[in-house]
């Protein structure tokens, strides 16, 4: 089979294609034809060893894939060849097949596209666990979302109003606003980019403090970090919860006076680590977010598609941070 492999650390450009054994599923796992993978954030962290795991090479990056049982291995019982899954991974995705954990996997619907399947996991597993089991969001509250128009941004917007919020989706463009207000946004703020400087990080502040209006924000879904935390932080409302999801604008130094003054809570959000911990409720979740898709309340936006070839370009893509919600690899 053909794999995607990470042989040092390094950018989408150190990657290269190389032919590997097809694996054998070992005690309760399933192996998995490939058809669709989801491109991710961690994925560009992984191979740059800068992600909270550090898997030994070589090794593919690739944390969740959509394709059809062909072979499972002894313990498995509630799977067979033959059907279509999506899967949590961790990493290894990026191959013609895959050997997965049979808890790690879900039985996609027959009328789910294996690219809807393999966008769905990460971004719509990440924002529900966020708002619904971390942050207890409820209807009529009020959800800010940086990094609206990103993957896990968009899911946030679409499950915050599946869920009965109002939405303000913050992000660094017009046409990302827009995408934004196609899901249901109520209001938008346009930020922007590069270094914000403090006189930009008050500019910011203010915007935020306006959309949110004035009882500030109840829960603030953060998955971009650095100096857009602290102006966010600034528009919370009391007892309000700041989720933080992820940093790739850095990892932000928060004044602490800022949560004494407004009796708030800083959650942190480790989905990979929650599934490992609760599987059921992962199960529970899954079942959740499908029923969700179902009466078609959710729908993975997909930025584009990639043959595995070219996943260096994918992760570049991705990595260029103009990507409006997910970016699909397909296995033939």
């Amino acid at each position: 089979m053909i794999s995607v492999l990470s042989l040092e650390p390094g950018g989408p450009e150190s990657l290269v294609l190389a032919e590997r054994p097809v694996p054998s599923p070992g005690p309760g796992q399933v192996r998995i034809r490939v058809h669709a993978i989801g491109v991710n954030y961690p994925d560009l962290l992984i191979i740059e060893d800068r992600y909270q795991f550090k898997p030994a090479r070589p090794f593919s990056p690739g944390a969740e894939v959509s394709g059809i049982i062909d072979a499972i291995g002894p313990g498995v019982g509630n799977f067979v060849p033959g059907q279509r899954v999506m899967a949590m991974l961790g990493w290894g995705g990026m191959a013609e097949y895959v050997c997965a954990e049979a808890q790690r996997c879900s039985l996609m619907p027959d009328s789910m596209p294996f690219e809807d399947g393999a966008a769905f996991l990460m971004t719509y597993g990440t924002s529900y666990h966020a708002l619904n089991d971390r942050a207890g969001l409820r209807p009529e509250e009020t959800l800010l979302v940086l990094g609206a128009a990103g993957g896990v941004g968009l899911a946030a917007v679409e499950l915050g109003k599946a869920m009965g919020a109002r939405v303000i989706a913050a992000a660094s463009s017009e046409g990302k606003l827009a995408a934004t207000r196609s899901l249901g946004a109520d209001g938008t703020v346009l930020y922007e980019t590069g270094a914000l400087g403090k006189d930009g990080q008050k500019r910011l502040a203010g915007q935020f403090k306006t959309a949110c209006g004035e009882q500030g924000a109840d829960v603030v879904y953060d998955p971009v970090g650095g100096e857009y935390t602290e102006p966010a932080l600034r528009a919370i409302a009391w007892e309000g919860r700041y989720l933080v999801v992820g940093f790739p604008a850095g990892i932000a130094s928060i004044p602490l006076n800022l949560p004494l003054l407004k009796s708030c809570d800083i959650r942190g959000v480790f989905w990979g680590a929650a599934i490992e911990r609760d599987a059921a409720r992962h199960v529970e979740a899954v079942s959740e977010l499908l029923a969700f898709y179902a009466a078609e309340k959710i729908k993975p936006s997909i930025h584009g598609l990639f043959p595995l070839a070219d996943t260096a370009e994918a992760l570049k893509l991705l990595a260029s941070r103009t990507v409006t919600g997910k970016v699909v690899i397909t296995v033939p």
